[in-house]
């Protein structure tokens, strides 16, 4: 049922959606440049590596050492208005097609967080990823990466077609007032460097 819930949104969207899709990408490819697309390899069921698209968001300004610089720096007001109205998630409706992600699920993250996850963070690999999910109506990026992940499994063990319809519904509340956006302090959310152990240093971090 999930599963032909999810194509028949994808199509209606798609055809919908059409028009707009096709004024935001030149209007993306004005103010940001090419590609219009973003395309990132992510974790998807099973922590599969699948290619999910979006709209572009940031521009890809370097520093003199040739290194892109900080999400914040390339992050234009264009690209936070993109953000806030969930409009860059649109092209996501093609991997909703493929069947590589869900209207509801946890988020797919980055790959090199998959090895950082703890045995029961991974368990948000055991349902198909989610173009918006249960952390995403309580809180989006607002809230610490331990928060979140707790919500992921939450939603793995409580997940039904009713709970998916209300998240659906919150969803549409959140992006109206465009609640959740950024972490205090960051353009978007703080990498994950993987949870600290109780009563011990960080483990797992990045270099």
């Amino acid at each position: 049922m999930k599963r032909l819930f999810d194509l028949a949104v994808a199509v209606v969207l798609l055809v919908l959606t059409a028009p707009l899709m096709a004024v935001l990408a030149l209007v993306i490819r004005a103010k940001l440049g090419s590609p219009v697309l973003f395309r990132q390899v992510r974790p998807g069921l099973h922590a599969q590596p699948f290619t999910m698209v979006k709209f572009r968001t940031m521009l890809d300004s370097r520093g003199p050492d040739g290194e892109l610089l900080s999400d914040h720096e390339r992050l234009t007001d264009f690209g936070k208005w993109l953000r806030s109205t969930s409009l860059d998630e649109l092209p996501e409706l093609w991997n909703l097609l493929r069947g590589e992600m869900s209207l509801v699920g946890p988020r797919p993250l980055l790959m090199h967080y998959v090895p950082l996850f703890s045995p029961e963070q991974a368990r948000r690999h055991e349902v198909m990823p989610g173009i918006t999910g249960w952390a995403q109506v309580n809180g989006r990026n607002a809230i610490s990466w331990e928060e979140k992940f707790r919500l992921d499994v939450w939603y793995v063990d409580n997940g039904s077609f009713a709970l998916d319809m209300k998240i659906l519904a919150m969803t549409a509340r959140n992006v109206l007032s465009r609640h959740g956006i950024a972490a205090d302090g960051d353009a978007t959310m703080p990498p994950f460097r993987g949870s600290p152990p109780v009563d011990g240093p960080e483990t797992g971090s990045l270099p």
